[in-house]
């Protein structure tokens, strides 16, 4: 399994072949940093751990800023590892893009579903409410009886209810990924993703999907991170 870390930017359109009209989300994924591997061999499992997203130094705890001052990264508003049995290939401050995936690849998206509030059944559960709107019926939206009254004289747990809605941990399965834009580290995920514009997002290669994927492995940037830090060329080393 391979992935990126990345934002949602918004939602837009493009056409196929055939003309049809496809709505797309652009994620923003990348560059992604790599700022820690963990080995089975020391930590009991295999992972890589990415960095994304610019951030001011004076928002970092020092810890923080002495890891990333460590690996010669500026420092990055979002960490989050992703495992993955193949880390050949990588080393700590290599830089991956968007060029990782191709289109037509399927993807697993994770993010933090758009806070609702307190939402009654018809939103929350997609109950039906009453079928007569006349005659005197007082029924409306509510959600009706929820328990018998004899036995078990209590009402069992896991019973849909009114409640706080959204703002969960969410994962979306096999969205297929239209188009790759690796110069400006932009992809166009078919569908909608979890979130509002600008909200962290984990890209992963679909669990499911994953033969049916082109990308199944990690492809590093050119030259890695501290290179370019070191570069006289670079933003970083003129900041």
């Amino acid at each position: 399994m391979i992935g990126l870390l990345g934002k949602k930017v918004g939602m837009t359109q493009i056409f196929n072949e055939d003309g049809r009209q496809i709505p797309v989300t652009v994620l923003e994924v990348g560059p992604c940093y790599v700022t820690a591997l963990r080995t089975k061999e020391k930590h009991g499992y295999n992972a890589v751990q990415l960095a994304f997203g610019k951030v001011k130094e004076k928002r970092m705890t020092k810890p923080l800023i002495g890891q990333f001052k460590k690996i010669g990264v500026a420092p990055r508003k979002w960490q989050q590892e992703i495992r993955s049995e193949n880390l050949e290939g990588l080393k700590v401050g290599d830089t991956l893009s968007a060029g990782l995936f191709q289109a037509g690849d399927f993807v697993d998206i994770e993010g933090t579903s758009i806070g609702k509030g307190f939402q009654g059944v018809v939103k929350r559960h997609h109950f039906k409410g009453s079928a007569s709107k006349s005659h005197g019926s007082m029924f409306g939206r509510v959600p009706g009886s929820i328990g018998a009254s004899s036995f078990p004289s209590r009402v069992v747990k896991g019973m849909r209810a009114a409640g706080h809605m959204g703002n969960e941990q969410v994962t979306i399965q096999n969205l297929k990924i239209m188009k790759v834009d690796e110069l400006n580290h932009l992809l166009a995920i078919h569908g909608t993703v979890p979130g509002v514009e600008n909200s962290f997002l984990i890209v992963r290669t679909a669990i499911k999907r994953g033969k049916k994927n082109k990308s199944n492995s990690w492809k590093v940037q050119g030259e890695t991170s501290a290179d370019k830090k070191a570069s006289p060329e670079s933003p970083e080393a003129k900041s």
